[in-house]
């Protein structure tokens, strides 16, 4: 029984450095050509307008507010902050914030 427990305990290392050398060669190689096929098969989402997105993210939180009632820097200024409140990725805060300033 000693012999076994022996036996195991040497080849833990051995084991642990294989299993760590297969998951780093998968990761290294990155996605499989099966992965790349789906993912450029599926069509990209069609780009929603400054207005789309100001009307269905700030409505969340505030009333809709004129876009007239700030200055261009005003908007800026708010968009900035709002971008990070509301999760907005650059693409989208920027359309909203071209909308807001184009508008007012």
């Amino acid at each position: 029984m000693n012999l076994q427990r022996h036996k195991t305990l040497r080849l833990l290392p051995i084991m642990a450095t294989l299993l760590l050398g297969t998951v780093l060669i998968g990761c290294a190689t990155g996605p499989t050509s099966s992965t790349s096929q789906e993912a450029s098969a599926e069509a990209p989402a069609p780009a929603r307008s400054g207005a789309e997105i100001w009307g269905d993210t700030c409505n969340r939180c505030h009333n809709y507010r004129d876009p007239g009632s700030y200055s261009d820097v005003q908007w800026d200024v708010a968009m900035m902050h709002m971008r990070v409140r509301a999760k907005l990725n650059g693409a989208d805060a920027r359309a909203v914030l071209e909308f807001l300033q184009a508008s007012n």
